[in-house]
């Protein structure tokens, strides 16, 4: 509407009220009223000094349709001091006032100016909350204020497809209360009773910094109803405009591994990478890239992003430098094999790092079992290229990625890396570089990982594919991993192997089932088959064996162990001979030195 139109509608309507409420307030008094001086005085200086007070104060260019509580403010202030001014007109033109006149002209016209302002957003609200079709039955969990936002956004918006019909929180007090004429109709534990007495066709979680611990619980009982079960973003994100209030998403598998993230000594990291320059390998891939953007966040002065593939250095290389093209870091992208020893030395050489995080390594179980001498080439040459030089040029610290399956390998992928260990173990003894290993359960969404694999199943109609259904695995998130390299290199005294306390190994069946049923379908629906285990798997993983197992944590949620390690002239001599080997041979023998077997060579 035309801003000269709407400001002229305003004043019509504002006569209107004035009119009413002088005539209303002289009539209760004087049924006989006729119009004589005091009730045009009233009229007039009400009137008129609403209107200069309104101006003054931009009540008419305020958009009433989203007028708050707080929008009232202004406008009580100039209706009070309008009838202020009405009584000293009165006092200076006629020598008296009737306070009672007075004091119904005061509240007639206060709610009549109120209520026409607040008609216009109660109006609008109603507009925009009219369905359009048929509307799914929403439950949401928690009463608090991001239930509070999510349920009013669900009201205004226009084109929604949701009707909230109950709420359900764990607060005794809040319990048979509403909620934007919802009821909170009980609790947590009663959401598979609510949600049939309902007809409740989606749950949405209303508590965004729920812990993982809560979550997990809550999840099991929205799991009982078998219906689609979705949270609302964070707040935060909300805030930032990153996202809309409405814009449900669908639980993700790592909010339901009941395990809260590892706390971090930030200080500790920061005195270690700030202003620092660091080297990371296989900074293309899951955990090298999230590494970086883990310490990007202490400040240091160059990050230099080493890895073979040219596409995945490329991306995390544009990615970085477009999410902080303001901070004073040098990002260095590097092209270059850990194999190529002479490429190695000639970079950490040149640029001189003062932390390395060696992230570079071949990890396909199945795939290394037919690939032996790659995998040998790359986990265990690779990192003694890249560890060698760390000691040659004097880095300060060195952390590699190792993984629980270099605990009692069964497979060659495991046998490198506890023979990559190895070697840093024995650099470690006689170096002025800070040595020392990672030891990761799986790693939920990176590349080649089970998750992934699963959603790709779940797209094309299924059935999902489990190898064992009493197969099980410990889990973490990329970003709770890449924090553990982090604080190691903060705990690192030399040749240790970190540990995260990663909770009770999951079985990959129910894991399999979690994801179907977030991502919409019933295990019917998609349907679930064994395919066997493959070459090299085992049924569970360890994460330190019986000789490393120290029960107290060196960091919270963080064990330390020293496992057994050849020595210098075993370790070269080992080298040595695996360069000669065949495929067949060349698996068994980095197997049998990986448990601890055949220590002496040729015998």
């Amino acid at each position: 509407m035309n801003y000269r139109i709407r400001y002229f509608l305003f004043l019509i309507l504002d006569l209107f009220h004035a009119l009413v409420a002088v005539f209303i307030g002289y009539w209760l008094f004087n049924p006989s009223i006729t119009f004589f001086p005091s009730f045009t005085i009233s009229l007039v200086s009400l009137f008129f000094s609403y209107q200069i007070l309104s101006h003054f104060l931009h009540l008419s260019t305020r958009i009433w349709s989203v007028a708050s509580v707080r929008d009232l403010l202004p406008v009580t202030f100039a209706v009070n001091l309008s009838v202020l001014i009405t009584i000293l007109s009165q006092l200076l033109i006629q020598g008296s006032v009737d306070f009672r006149e007075i004091f119904v002209i005061w509240l007639i016209f206060y709610v009549l100016i109120g209520s026409s302002r607040f008609f216009i957003r109660v109006y609008r609200e109603v507009k925009d909350s009219q369905p359009l079709g048929q509307l799914k039955r929403v439950l949401v969990v928690g009463a608090g204020e991001a239930g509070t936002i999510l349920i009013r956004n669900i009201r205004k918006k226009r084109k929604h497809e949701y009707d909230v019909v109950a709420i359900v929180d764990d607060d005794p007090n809040k319990q048979h209360l509403s909620l934007w004429g919802v009821e909170v109709c009980g609790t947590t534990v009663e959401i598979p009773h609510i949600v049939q007495e309902k007809k409740v066709d989606i749950i949405i979680l209303a508590i965004p910094s729920l812990g993982k611990m809560e979550m997990q619980r809550i999840y099991e009982q929205c799991k009982r109803t078998k219906i689609k079960i979705k949270t609302m973003p964070k707040i935060e994100d909300v805030m930032t405009g990153k996202v809309a209030v409405h814009e449900m998403r669908e639980v993700k598998t790592e909010e339901l591994l009941g395990r809260e993230e590892i706390k971090l000594d930030m200080e500790a990291i920061s005195k270690k990478l700030l202003h620092k320059k660091i080297l990371v390998t296989g900074a293309g891939g899951s955990i090298g890239s999230e590494i970086c953007r883990q310490v990007l966040q202490f400040g240091p002065k160059q990050l230099i992003l080493l890895g073979h593939g040219e596409h995945s250095i490329y991306t995390i290389h544009l990615e970085l430098v477009e999410n902080n093209q303001f901070r004073n870091i040098e990002f260095v992208p590097i092209i270059a094999d850990v194999q190529d020893r002479k490429r190695i030395f000639e970079v950490i050489e040149q640029y001189k790092p003062d932390v390395i995080y060696h992230a570079a390594a071949h990890k396909h179980v199945p795939l290394m079992e037919v690939n032996p001498k790659e995998a040998v080439k790359n986990n265990i040459f690779g990192t003694k290229n890249v560890a060698d030089a760390a000691h040659h040029f004097s880095v300060s610290n060195f952390v590699m990625i190792s993984t629980d399956k270099a605990v009692n390998p069964t497979n060659v992928m495991g046998a490198t890396k506890r023979i990559a260990e190895m070697i840093i173990q024995n650099l470690a003894r006689n170096s002025d570089t800070n040595f020392a290993a990672v030891r990761f359960g799986n790693v939920l969404g990176s590349r080649g990982s089970v998750v992934p694999r699963f959603r790709e199943q779940i797209a094309s109609g299924g059935p999902v594919k489990v190898t064992h259904p009493e197969m099980t695995r410990y889990f973490m998130t990329i970003p709770e991993a890449s924090k553990l390299v982090l604080q190691a290199g903060v705990l690192a005294k030399g040749g240790e192997v970190f540990v995260l306390d990663m909770g009770e190994q999951i079985k990959i069946l129910d894991l399999a089932k979690n994801i179907i049923r977030l991502s919409g379908f019933t295990e019917e629906e998609i349907g679930i088959e064994f395919s066997g285990i493959r070459p090299g798997e085992k049924m569970y993983e360890e994460l330190l064996n019986s000789e490393e197992i120290q029960e107290e944590w060196i960091y919270p949620k963080i064990h330390i162990g020293k496992a057994h390690c050849l020595d210098e002239n075993q370790l070269l001599q080992l080298l040595e001979e695996l360069e000669t080997l065949d495929s067949q041979n060349l698996k068994q023998r980095v197997i049998d030195v990986a448990n601890g077997k055949g220590w002496f060579i040729n015998t």
